[in-house]
């Protein structure tokens, strides 16, 4: 379809029709009733997608969109107003290219003024400086797929940032400037820091001190982020930081919340010194009544320190208050620990359960991070669960956190089967096969082959084998209709005893073709058993012919079986 058609089929539409209509169509393919984890990113992947083409169309073309019948009207789904309108040479049409973040274009507008003769207001320069620092001199378009990593496939590119260019415009203009103030400073520093010159960024500071002027909060909050780039050694990089706050409070600059943070955040890269100095940062937050630090007060390990921490959190709702906030780290973080610690300590458990509550409180989950942070932290937690909560407390959080808040990797599934075993209900693996069939994970050999090895392990009731015998034929057909997945030695005979125990001599004895056919042995044991299950039949034919099939493998035990059927079995001359 040509262009100007396509334009003209679309321009009946309204708005939010566009909108919908590109959305259904990157989406509907993906919509299934239980996603697996590669199809829930492309489903997040086809969200973003769709709405990237309908935002890209209306902006290109808003005049083809002048209908809005939703109701209520709805600003964000309107096209933005992108286009310059002021064209001519002064500060006002500066202002507009900054507003609408079109660094190149606002850079050529100051030049121009310059070249005219005409004076920028040190306001004006200030915002213009801080586009250029932002954006590392580059128009946002370059820049805009960084922030959209939330629910998206992680790519190597995607922790990858935009460095600082030597003598960039921001520099030059900067060198420009007949007076420059701590705002300027401020832009300058705190953009070398976010685009990687953490060097230049100190010496900037430098530079800001010899000209005598004070240096704000937010210039000191980026250097400490900093630090750690700029020193290798844990007890070097806790001297800056502690030297930048010794300088804040000289030239009496009072730390906000994002300085604290800072602090604890170049904390986690100073080894050994984090802890200790930790809890004097928050213990200095507290004292200044900034944000709501809890402070464990005579901890004396790391148990210790996470209760008194959940302790003073319990029931509170969080907001964001800064740009890097949410639960993902803090959560995440103290699940693992709590993991690590629960094979030890039975309090653990109770005090997964109260990170658990926390989450719960309000929207405190919607701080927990994207899907990626979710499933580490929902994985930590019903990993703990099944290690240490009785099976009927997990299959309870099993029905409630899987699929919809926890899509579980093959290990977590391996977790539950472990936790199965644990309090004897195996008599519910053929259902915990159908979720793995769901899930996407009966692709999955090992996995497959620990549950058909918990089946196969001992006998059960005939009402169970019988179960276990039709999930162990299930498991047949899936592997037949993917010839790449390899059966292994181990599978097969898990799957054959399994029958063998449900009377189901029939299939079994196709499932000893399968050992030939996949160059397959199969154990002495097994022919053994089925050697037992033939007496049993009364079927003299089938054990001569599974003597045959172990001379055929040259197995040593082939002369035990044909002593065993020679002597259990009424042979005719011709079988003898």
């Amino acid at each position: 379809m040509q262009t100007d058609e396509f334009f003209a089929c679309i321009a009946h539409y309204s708005v939010s029709d566009l909108t919908n209509q590109l959305y259904f169509i990157n989406t509907s393919k993906c919509i299934l009733l239980h996603l697996s984890v590669s199809l829930q990113k492309l489903f997040s992947l086809s969200q973003e997608s769709g709405r990237s083409a309908a935002k890209f169309i209306i902006n290109n073309n808003p005049k083809l969109f002048t209908k809005d019948f939703a109701e209520p009207h709805i600003p964000c789904l309107m096209p933005e107003t992108v286009s310059l309108r002021l064209e001519e040479v002064s500060e006002e049409a500066l202002k507009e290219r900054i507003t609408l973040r079109k660094v190149t274009a606002a850079v050529d507008m100051y030049d121009q003024l310059l070249q005219a003769g005409t004076t920028v207001s040190m306001e004006t320069t200030h915002s213009l400086l801080d586009l250029i620092c932002l954006y590392s001199d580059r128009d946002p378009e370059f820049g805009e797929e960084l922030k959209k990593r939330k629910a998206r496939v992680r790519r190597a590119s995607d922790f990858l940032k935009f460095t600082w260019k030597e003598n960039n415009n921001a520099e030059r203009i900067f060198n420009l400037l007949p007076e420059r103030d701590t705002r300027c400073y401020s832009a300058l520093i705190r953009g070398m820091v976010k685009h990687g010159a953490y060097a230049k960024a100190f010496s900037m500071y430098t530079d800001m001190l010899n000209n005598r002027l004070t240096a704000d909060v937010h210039i000191f909050s980026a250097l400490i982020s900093a630090a750690p780039d700029v020193r290798d050694k844990f007890n070097e990089r806790w001297d800056l930081i502690a030297e930048l706050l010794n300088q804040m409070n000289q030239q009496k600059v009072r730390p906000n919340l994002l300085t604290f943070n800072s602090v604890l955040k170049s904390l986690r890269r100073c080894g050994f010194l984090a802890k200790t100095q930790a809890l004097h940062t928050l213990n200095e937050m507290k004292a200044l009544g900034i944000g709501n630090a809890a402070i464990p007060s005579s901890a004396q390990n790391n148990t210790d320190i996470l209760q008194e921490v959940i302790a003073e959190l319990e029931g509170r709702i969080f907001t964001c208050q800064d740009p890097d906030d949410g639960m993902s780290r803090c959560t995440t973080d103290l699940a693992n620990v709590s993991f690590c610690l629960g094979r030890t300590n039975v309090k653990d458990l109770e005090l997964g359960y109260k990170i658990q509550s926390l989450v719960d409180v309000g929207e405190n989950w919607r701080l927990l991070g994207d899907s990626f942070q979710q499933s580490i932290y929902y994985g930590r937690f019903f990993n703990l669960l099944c290690m240490m909560e009785h099976i009927d407390v997990v299959l309870k959080w099993y029905k409630q956190i899987i699929p919809s808040l926890y899509y579980p990797n093959p290990q977590g599934m391996r977790d539950l089967l472990q936790a199965l075993d644990t309090d004897s209900r195996l008599d519910l693996l053929p259902s915990i096969w159908k979720d793995i069939k769901t899930l996407g994970h009966d692709n999955k050999p090992d996995l497959v082959e620990e549950l058909l090895g918990l089946m196969a392990r001992e006998k059960h009731s005939p009402e169970v084998q019988e179960s276990f015998a039709a999930c162990a034929l299930d498991v047949k057909s899936v592997f037949d209709l993917r010839p790449s997945i390899e059966w292994s030695a181990a599978s097969l005979s898990h799957i054959t005893t399994l029958l063998l125990r449900a009377n189901k001599t029939r299939q079994a004895w196709e499932m000893l073709q399968l050992f030939k056919a996949r160059n397959r042995v199969p154990s002495e044991g097994l022919l053994n058993n089925f050697l037992s299950v033939c007496h049993s039949d009364g079927d003299p034919q089938k054990a001569v012919e599974l003597v045959q099939l172990s001379a055929a493998f040259c197995l040593p035990t082939t002369w035990r079986l044909a002593k065993r059927a020679l002597a259990e079995f009424d042979l005719t001359e011709e079988q003898r």
